[in-house]
């Protein structure tokens, strides 16, 4: 039975991947430290479902501290799905968490990493956010990165740690670039969560700019096949690769599509736009396509209406506890 880590396990896209290892009769050794970047609570939902699987382990715990030696024995696979998310939030006194959580946290697993000597791949969760404002769409790998944001710096800068570790220990590395991932137990402070939210209450959604803006969104279950292919594919080591969902929205676009979906008008609140905020981005996925095999296979549209129907889930299990 393959053993594999999931760091940032309770999270939505780690909590999406672990389970869909178990699925797979893998045994998955969960790590997360339960932050209160948003509410704890909705982790512990999250992963609720985990626990009770007789091939899951949770680890609660600062990855600095943590025994990494005795945990990557068996590991063949590590899933640093683990961050201190936001764009918005990492400026400031705020950066600090940045820096530990997104840089030198990777550093102690890599470090670690060197030593294990049954691990076939460490797959790298990145961002989209490295890239800022891109000067060409679609975005490329080969496209210098240029972020907008202590966040992308900060996961640009684990990135290239990862391919240090490759390049002299022999880490077997690799990075996933992901372009706005949604879908069911995506974080609250995130925009589809958010609107859904305001149109389940009878709210305004607050767009920050003119709403032109535009992005590549990818369903949850496309960024865990891409993850799982990352993990196998034997030219992926030492590579990044850009996940998309194959279509650029501009978010006008995507807030008539909601209004369609959950059958009711939605109010908007023009706002100034948010500075670290790339204006668009558009994913080239050719190489992960190529390499990876991928191909995301969910439309917006269909996306869209998972989350709608888990939103308003949610909020009625948290209005009754």
């Amino acid at each position: 039975m393959t053993t594999s880590i999931v760091t940032g396990a309770a999270g939505f896209i780690g909590s999406h991947l672990a389970e869909t290892l178990l699925n797979r009769g893998e045994r998955v050794i969960g790590i997360d430290c339960f932050t209160d970047y948003y509410d704890p609570t909705l982790k512990r939902k999250n992963i609720a479902y985990l626990e009770a699987h007789p091939n899951f382990e949770l680890i609660e715990g600062d990855i600095q501290t943590l025994p990494w030696p005795a945990l990557l024995y068996d590991a063949e696979v590590i899933y640093h799905q683990a961050a201190q998310a936001g764009v918005r939030a990492s400026w400031g006194e705020g950066f600090r968490l940045y820096t530990e959580r997104n840089i030198n946290a990777t550093q102690v697993m890599l470090e670690a990493a060197k030593d294990a000597k049954n691990l076939k791949r460490f797959v790298f969760a990145s961002s989209s956010s490295v890239y800022g404002n891109a000067e060409t769409m679609p975005t490329s790998e080969a496209a210098c990165p240029q972020p907008v944001s202590p966040y992308g710096i900060t996961k640009l800068a684990a990135e290239r740690l990862c391919w240090l570790y490759y390049k002299n220990f022999g880490v077997p590395t690799c990075a996933l670039r992901y372009f706005t991932v949604y879908g069911p137990r995506q974080r609250p402070d995130m925009a589809f969560h958010k609107f859904f939210k305001a149109v389940l209450e009878g709210e305004a959604i607050a767009i920050y700019g003119d709403g032109r803006q535009t992005r590549d969104f990818t369903f949850v279950s496309d960024a865990v096949a891409a993850n799982l292919a990352a993990a196998t594919a034997p030219a992926a080591i030492g590579e990044v690769f850009n996940i998309g969902g194959g279509s650029r929205v501009a978010l006008t676009e995507i807030i008539d599509t909601i209004e369609q979906i959950a059958g009711r008008p939605v109010h908007r609140n023009y706002a100034e736009s948010a500075i670290g905020d790339a204006r668009h981005t558009s994913a080239d996925a050719s190489k992960a396509q190529q390499i990876l095999n991928y191909q995301p296979k969910v439309s917006l549209f269909e996306g869209l209406t998972h989350e709608w129907q888990w939103i308003q889930g949610l909020y009625a299990y948290c209005s009754h506890p």
